[in-house]
C-alpha cells in the first residue's frame, strides 16, 4: 500500500474495519520481549496506550524501580489477556495516566548519560 492509501486508512484486498498506520504492525519479537521484562523484573505493571494515526496500539510496562519498556500489541484485548498470563495488572493510560516512578527513573537515566 502506498503512502497515500495509508494515511487515506485504505488497505488493498479489502481487509475490515482496520484503519492504516505509519507503524509496523506487532509481532513475536514484541511479546517475547515483554514475557522476559516480567520475568526479569518485580512489581511490573501494565499500561495500555491506544493506536493513533501514527502507531499501533501500545503497552507500557513499569518495573517497581520504574524501569520502563513499550511494544507494539494487537489490540487493547490482547494486552488484557498478556497481563492476565503474566499476572500483572494493567491499566488504560488515558485514563490513569503513568506513574510518577517511571519520570523518576527516566530523569535518573538522562542525567547519568550527561555525568
Amino acid at each position: 500500500m502506498g503512502l497515500f492509501g495509508r494515511l487515506r486508512g485504505r488497505r488493498r484486498g479489502g481487509g475490515g474495519d482496520r484503519r492504516g498506520t505509519l507503524d509496523r504492525a506487532s509481532v513475536r519479537e514484541d511479546l517475547g520481549h515483554l514475557e522476559q521484562f516480567v520475568a526479569s523484573r518485580r512489581g511490573v505493571e501494565g499500561y495500555v496506550e491506544p493506536r493513533t494515526a501514527v502507531t499501533e496500539t501500545t503497552i507500557l510496562l513499569v518495573a517497581a524501580d520504574g524501569e520502563w519498556t513499550r511494544r507494539r500489541i494487537s489490540g487493547p484485548d490482547v494486552a488484557r489477556k498478556l497481563s492476565r498470563d503474566l499476572a500483572i495488572p494493567v491499566y488504560d493510560a488515558q485514563v490513569t495516566g503513568y506513574p510518577q516512578r517511571m519520570r523518576d527513573w527516566s530523569a535518573r537515566q538522562k542525567a547519568n548519560r550527561l555525568e
